[in-house]
Parts: C-alpha cells; sequence; structure tokens
C-alpha cells in the first residue's frame, strides 16, 4: 500500500487530494493545525490506515513526527507539500509589508516544505518516489500586493528545481493548482464573491497525472495536465 504525507489536509485542495488517494487505495498521512478539523477529515477517508498529525509545518518536532509516521506505515512513496500561508489579509503592498510577517511567509512556503522533504527524503528515494510542491502564478506574475506570497513560491519553484537536480532517483514537481475556491483565495479577497473559481476537487485527477505518471521533474501547470481518470 503506497503511502503519501499531505501537508494542509484538512480542507481545501489537501484534502480533496487526500480522499482522491485514498480512493484507490492510498494510505494518508495528513497534517493540519487545527486538530479537531483534522481528526474529522482523516476519520472520513476511505481505506486506510490513514493517520492524523496535527501541527505546524514550521515546527521542527511536527516534521520529524510526519516522517516517523510515514515510517510506521511502511514509508513514503509521495510527499504533497500543501500547506501555505498568504502571511497577512488583505494583502498589503510589498512596501508596507512587515518584516515579521514576511518572515513567517517565507517560513511557511519556503522553509518548512524543503526542511519536510530533507526528513522524507530517505524513504523516497527508498521508493523512488515523488514530491508535489504547491506553488502559484503569482511566483511568475507581478500581481500588485502579491509580493510577500509570490516571492515566496517563487523561491518554492526554485528550490524545487534545484532539490530535482539533486535527488535524480525522486521526482520532484512544483505545481500551479490555478486560481481555486478555497479558504486562503477567499482570505486573499475579503468581501468578494469567488463561487467563480473552481472547486479544489475539479483539478485533482490533473495534479494525478504528477503522481503516477511519467512526467519529468520540473515545473508544471496543473492546467496544462492531461487528468488521469479512474474507474
Amino acid at each position: 500500500m503506497p503511502v503519501a504525507v499531505i501537508t494542509g489536509a484538512s480542507q481545501g485542495l489537501g484534502l480533496s487530494l487526500a480522499h482522491a488517494l485514498a480512493s484507490t487505495g492510498w494510505s494518508v498521512v495528513a497534517d493540519a493545525r487545527d486538530a479537531v478539523r483534522l481528526d474529522a477529515a482523516v476519520a472520513a477517508l476511505p481505506g486506510g490506515p490513514h493517520l492524523a498529525v496535527p501541527g505546524d509545518v514550521t515546527d521542527s518536532w511536527h516534521r520529524g513526527a510526519l516522517a516517523a509516521s510515514a515510517a510506521d506505515l511502511g514509508g513514503a512513496d509521495l510527499l504533497v507539500n500543501n500547506a501555505s500561508t498568504l502571511g497577512v489579509s488583505p494583502l498589503p503592498r510589498l512596501a508596507d509589508l512587515e518584516p515579521e510577517t514576511y518572515l513567517r511567509t517565507m517560513e511557511v512556503n519556503v522553509v518548512a516544505p524543503i526542511a519536510l522533504a530533507s526528513l522524507v527524503l530517505p524513504q523516497l528515494r527508498a521508493r523512488r518516489g515523488r514530491i508535489l510542491n504547491l506553488t502559484s502564478d503569482a511566483s511568475v506574475e507581478a500581481y500588485e500586493t502579491w509580493g510577500g506570497y509570490g516571492s515566496s513560491k517563487a523561491a518554492l519553484d526554485h528550490a524545487t528545481r534545484i532539490l530535482a537536480e539533486e535527488e535524480p532517483e525522486v521526482r520532484v514537481y512544483a505545481v500551479d493548482p490555478g486560481d481555486l475556491r478555497t479558504a486562503m483565495h477567499q482570505a486573499a479577497f475579503p468581501g468578494e464573491d469567488i463561487s467563480d473559481r473552481p472547486d479544489p476537487a475539479s483539478v485533482v485527477p490533473r495534479l494525478m497525472a504528477l503522481v503516477v505518471g511519467d512526467l519529468a521533474s520540473g515545473r508544471h501547470r496543473a492546467a496544462d495536465l492531461e487528468p488521469v481518470v479512474r474507474a
């Protein structure tokens, strides 16, 4: 039974991907900060065994617990670094971004994913596994007020490319899922109606092309991927 570690898995895209994987025979090690919401989300996953490991990805002890939990299930085949932060809402202009907020954004969106990857990599190497780092079009486009978040995702993009060069036995992907109807996207547009954005579950079949396909390591846009449809 393959094992996936998914951060930010109590809602949104992380939860949708967890459901898709669990439905096809994967075990899931799920992370989120809200323990109550995470426990409920994991309890509703089909199949199993699945593990809920609540905590903050910026906590080194918590990252160790995620890696250890995957090892307890036989070793990780997939790491999905989905947990992310905007930093603050509403989004400020870059010149008005508080240094403490900027540091926190970098810690969550760049440092934590790479640090978690380093802990899970021995398992992934042994199983010729994969890493999916969730990024954004804000990492390549200059959107006003998106400077803190966008630059953190640009850093994650570049770190992903370097990790892919250094880890030839592991497929390492940065993937832009596109605009989705999530709590974080709503926080980026407080008071606005974002009901026109697609549901997170709608993009999961495209992300599955990176989970089970033969695409080379690198940066991909979900919109460019061929959906994987399972009977």
